[in-house]
């Protein structure tokens, strides 16, 4: 039996449908990649098959007998005194048995011979379950998975103290150590950094149960995965492969569906030019008729509308002068120093990566740069008179504006028509610029964002983690517009394959760090 099987289902939200008559399997052992374009319903997916919310028609029927690991970023973890006891949560049912085993002791003392055999028997199957499940070494795993997630800095952190991407990094971190026989990964890598990412993938590829990974890292997801099911157009394909197999297999199925397409519009053209003008001609009639018969029980092709792709051209104000900014013994952070003083500069014309571990600094130097934070001690000189920042946050929105109205009060100055045209060269659609903000995708909040940095003109772009939640066409558009841009640009990111082509100079904060 599989472990989990969806059987034609049906899901849409008002009178937008994101999957139609859908069907998915998931067997022992298999390393699923769900890929498709933002938007298509990925997330959504998930929050299916983990009962988050029902469908409006089919079945989802998981086997009962396996456990599913879902890092769903509403836990509370603050009830924990410190990341390290949250951890060890992972491992609850173990730490009961040890409490019983522990009362059990206490009782023998007081048991007649009879009873003593009896707690003997029970301190024996007890004790079992624990050496069978490895209990003397939770410790062990803890160290090694914190490790190799990148949280062990911060172990015995207050559980409130974390920054987002690092609560993100202890989520994953305990699903880990549950070892549950299914995984669902909903964009692992986005806060990780790239030696984590290369654990994460060595840990994945030798995991000898299932998961299903959503992630636009294309190169990490080729080599963990060996199946592929492609949402696209509210359907569900399956493909056999990594990565790699499936874009050639994609491909070909196109190229396949287009030729079948192709003649079977021959065939119906042809057909009704016969019915058209035998129809009304006696002797011909009922040849017309016939015709028109098999017209109507064709099982016609449909070929669905590409996506529109991104179009990302940022708007050069001026030329700025020889030095952008310095700093002067910076030091940064907010209640305690995250840096030894730093005494930086940057040029005209210069693209710098901030790269690092999560916590280390990484916005928060950003921030100092631009003044939206006040440095701990130091000071920084930007050429502020000579300078059109454009600034991209890397936050989520939460608000009910509409997506065409957001634009239109940043741009009051544009008519709702040109509005419209810069929402869709970010590769948004109608339905897209007449929804509220909160509704779109994680990718589709973040063409939002980009829309209003791409039209307001500048000379120097400050970016703080912009390829999370962009899918592939998206980042590599993102990607040629950085390096086409006249200005200079300040880059936070994780992910090397993305910004090695675009910048000229790196600033590691892990050389910094108190």
């Amino acid at each position: 039996m599989s472990i989990l099987s969806v059987e034609n289902m049906t899901q849409g939200f008002g009178d937008k449908t994101i999957f139609n008559n859908v069907s998915f399997k998931l067997e022992k052992g298999e390393h699923i990649g769900l890929v498709g374009a933002n938007g298509e319903g990925k997330t959504t997916f998930f929050k299916l098959i983990t009962n988050e919310i029902l469908p409006d028609d089919g079945t989802i029927e998981w086997n009962n007998k396996v456990t599913v690991g879902y890092m769903d970023q509403n836990v509370d973890i603050n009830n924990y005194v410190t990341v390290r006891e949250f951890l060890k949560s992972a491992f609850e049912d173990l730490y009961k048995i040890e409490e019983n085993l522990n009362k059990i002791y206490c009782e023998m003392g007081s048991a007649d011979e009879v009873e003593f055999q009896k707690i003997t028997d029970k301190v024996s199957n007890l004790q079992g379950l624990l050496e069978d499940s490895d209990f003397y070494s939770i410790d062990s795993k803890i160290d090694a998975i914190s490790y190799g997630i990148g949280i062990d800095e911060f172990m015995d952190n207050k559980s409130d103290e974390l920054s987002g991407g690092q609560r993100s990094k202890v989520l994953l971190a305990k699903i880990l150590l549950e070892k549950p026989d299914i995984l669902l990964l909903d964009e692992p890598t986005n806060h990780l950094d790239e030696e984590n990412i290369d654990w994460l993938k060595s840990y994945l590829k030798s995991y000898q149960k299932s998961f299903i990974l959503i992630s636009h890292d294309t190169e990490f997801m080729n080599e963990v995965i060996n199946v592929v099911y492609h949402l696209e157009h509210k359907k569900l394909t399956r493909y056999n492969g990594d990565y790699n197999k499936f874009l050639k297999l994609y491909e070909l199925h196109r190229e396949q569906l287009m030729r079948d397409y192709t003649k079977q519009q021959k065939e119906i053209n042809k057909l009704e030019d016969y019915i058209r003008k035998n129809k009304v001609r006696a002797a011909t009639a009922a040849q017309a008729k016939a015709r028109e018969k098999k017209l109507m029980k064709m099982d016609k092709i449909e070929i669905n509308k590409q996506k529109p792709k991104p179009h990302f051209n940022f708007k050069f104000s001026k030329p700025s002068w020889s030095v952008i900014l310095k700093t002067k013994n910076l030091v940064i952070g907010y209640d305690k120093a995250l840096t030894k003083p730093l005494n930086l500069k940057m040029s005209k014309n210069e693209k710098i990566a901030i790269i690092g571990a999560n916590g280390i600094g990484k916005t928060t130097l950003l921030k100092s740069l631009i003044k939206i934070i006040n440095p701990i001690e130091g000071k920084v000189m930007i050429d502020e008179q000579h300078l059109d920042i454009g600034y991209y946050e890397q936050e989520n929105y939460y608000t009910d504006n509409v997506v065409i109205d957001e634009i239109s009060n940043e741009f009051p100055e544009n008519t709702k028509t040109e509005v419209r045209r810069m929402l869709a060269r970010c590769g948004l659609t109608n339905e897209h610029i007449n929804s509220k903000l909160c509704e779109l995708s994680g990718g589709e909040q973040a063409k939002v964002r980009l829309c209003k940095v791409i039209n307001k003109p500048s000379n120097i772009l400050f970016l703080d983690e912009p390829t999370n939640h962009l899918d592939v066409d998206a980042k590599d558009e993102l990607k040629r517009a950085l390096i086409n841009y006249e200005g200079s640009v300040v880059l936070v990111s994780h992910d090397r394959d993305f910004y090695k082509d675009i910048v000229t100079k790196v600033w590691n904060c892990e050389n910094w760090k108190v």
